[in-house]
């Protein structure tokens, strides 16, 4: 038997919508896996109630698919479904390398990345690799269609993830199918300043630049209570405030000193309008480890 801890992750960033992804400290999902003739799979944990065990509707199941490793596998699920937290990400990921390492397919953690999003592909209806990348890779990770940039970051979050759903596809839905240029480029110039706030640890540049006016207010508006929440994580001593994914957790990026402040600061303002959250006090992580 063999067991693969893989971290939630958070896709888009605010400006990298798409494209940007980090993997997270906590929280993480746990997959044990044994050779099988057939597979089989059982799901406990967090959200296990709303997750199919049919090995054909299930994530883990197009990664057997997909590494032709059949195996009885286990889901301890500590990433919620449906929380914007790469929850289907990280179970896909978790078996990649799992099954990868238990048949001894060979294959390195990069050509991993598409194997693990064809199980995004049964949530979201599209094969996305912003949440499996940096579930496979850690750190700060950036997806194209000429490969995945990843890069060691060391920068302080906190994710609050209110008792709310949003599905990925109601999400992706509001997306804007064309946006104006001015809106373009300012994109583009907050994108940028994320990318050397992460290479440099640095949280007010990595804040700064999660700023986006095309995709983020659409998903925001999906979100009951995303501007009282913002406005407390910034007034608290967050340098940036986003939605984590499709939504409903909000990511807040901080001082390692204000983590405690901002998450409290999260949690008050959605109970204000009586909401229940949770908030997980993390930072960039590490991606998918074997234990043995």
């Amino acid at each position: 038997m063999l067991t693969v801890r893989a971290p939630a992750t958070s896709a888009n960033l605010g400006s990298g919508f798409d494209v940007f992804g980090v993997a997270l400290e906590r929280p993480a999902d746990v997959i044990r896996v044994e050779r099988a003739s057939k597979t089989t799979i059982t799901v406990t944990g967090v959200g296990s109630q709303y997750i199919p065990e049919d090995p054909a509707k299930n994530t883990v199941g197009a990664v057997v698919e997909e590494l032709d490793a059949p195996a009885h596998i286990r889901i301890d699920k500590g990433v919620r479904p449906a929380s914007g937290l790469g929850s289907s990400a990280a179970s896909a990921a978790a078996a990649a390398v799992a099954l990868n390492e238990l048949y001894d397919r060979g294959l390195s953690r990069e050509e991993l990345v598409p194997v693990a999003a064809e199980g995004e592909a049964l949530v979201s209806g599209e094969a996305h690799a912003d949440n499996v990348a940096p579930a496979l890779l850690g750190g700060f990770t950036i997806v194209t269609d000429d490969g995945v940039t990843q890069v060691d970051a060391d920068v302080s979050l906190v994710a609050c993830l209110p008792e709310i759903s949003v599905s990925t596809r109601d999400a992706r839905g509001v997306v804007p199918e064309s946006a104006a240029m001015d809106d373009v480029v300012d994109t583009v110039g907050h994108a940028a300043t994320l990318a050397v706030g992460m290479t440099r640890g640095d949280p007010d540049l990595v804040g700064r630049g999660m700023d986006d006016g095309i995709v983020t207010p659409e998903r925001a508006a999906l979100i009951d209570g995303y501007e009282d929440v913002h406005e407390a994580a910034l007034e608290a001593g967050a340098t940036g405030v986003t939605v984590s994914g499709a939504g409903p957790t909000l990511l807040a990026v901080c001082r390692r000193s204000d983590r405690r402040a901002v998450a409290a600061a999260m949690v008050d303002a959605f109970d204000a309008i009586g909401v229940e959250s949770r908030a997980y006090q993390t930072a960039v992580g590490d991606g998918a480890t074997i234990h043995r």
